[in-house]
């Protein structure tokens, strides 16, 4: 799966044993503290913004509602703020970090405040990650902007155990992800995220609770994983479809799918889905994609 995993702690652990916020969760100065002893600048790149509030932490550990009897994927701990509320719920808890500093430093932070607690540190990209040790339930994460997207579909196709999604995203891709067909943010990131279940943004998060600050607003969406319609076969097929449909928003579907049909066939496929040929991808939903699909498939 491409990915090193560990529970050691390191010695890194030793910058931080001493330095304690209230609850075992961290401060912004501890943030700060944690990230300089570490030689850390947070990139861009990366996607590295911190949260340094935990308020904040604990209200996103409650409205993932995890806790005791769950298994609990992070993306991207980062220094641990979030890492850290997660252990404090009682759930078991795995992470994928791809910065090397970052993945050694955290079984150290981790044992100074919640001495004991079992937490698997896999050092990997999270699109290179094809299966998790234990089965995770839920997946719990602030997401890098950047590739937000990309990574919460490739986690859902790649483990099937995830029941549960709830990820902090720039506004824009969690209305994306939530949107409904007809509205301005419907696109085919929403198409493919419905495929594996139902999306709703479940708060705002105030961009002052992070370090650095990001220029960008943030929300929480979340996931309750549903039974998907077709079976892998169909979904690359649909996913095909989508891509290509909104490839040209403006475009009538018979036009956008044109290259992908072939143009003389690709309003008669259309029809026999009982579809319009006239109609634009913003306007068909999940299940039109599905039955495009289908005919497609025998076609």
């Amino acid at each position: 799966m491409g990915a090193l995993m560990t529970t050691h702690q390191p010695s890194w652990g030793r910058f931080f044993v001493d330095d304690k916020s209230p609850g075992g969760l961290l401060g912004a100065t501890q943030i700060r503290r944690l990230a300089e002893s570490l030689g850390v600048v947070p990139t861009k790149k990366l996607g590295q913004n911190f949260v340094h509030d935990a308020n904040t932490i604990r209200r996103i550990v409650q409205i993932a509602g995890v806790g005791p009897g769950d298994h609990v994927l992070e993306v991207g701990p980062g220094l641990g703020s979030l890492t850290l509320g997660l252990v404090e719920s009682g759930a078991r808890v795995s992470v994928i970090e791809i910065d090397p500093r970052l993945a050694e430093a955290l079984p150290g932070t981790l044992e100074s405040r919640f001495p004991g607690s079992p937490v698997t540190v896999m050092t990997a990209d999270a699109l290179t990650v094809r299966e998790v040790p234990g089965d995770p339930n839920a997946v719990v994460a602030n997401l890098p902007y950047n590739t937000s997207v990309p990574i919460t579909l490739h986690l859902l196709e790649h483990l099937p155990s995830i029941a549960t999604v709830l990820v902090m995203v720039q506004a824009e891709v969690a209305e994306r992800l939530a949107a409904s067909p007809g509205s301005k943010a419907y696109g085919a990131p929403s198409v493919k995220a419905r495929w594996y279940g139902r999306w709703s943004v479940a708060g705002s998060v105030p961009r002052q609770v992070f370090w650095p600050v990001p220029n960008v607003d943030s929300l929480l969406v979340k996931m309750e994983r549903t039974q998907p319609p077709g079976d892998d076969v169909l979904r690359r097929v649909v996913f095909e479809l989508v891509e290509h449909a909104f490839a040209t928003r403006r475009k009538m579907v018979r036009g956008a799918l044109a290259n992908y049909l072939g143009s003389d066939r690709a309003s008669d496929l259309i029809t026999q889905a009982g579809l319009r040929p006239e109609a634009r991808g913003e306007q068909w939903t999940l299940d039109d994609f599905v039955s495009l699909a289908r005919v497609v498939m025998a076609s």
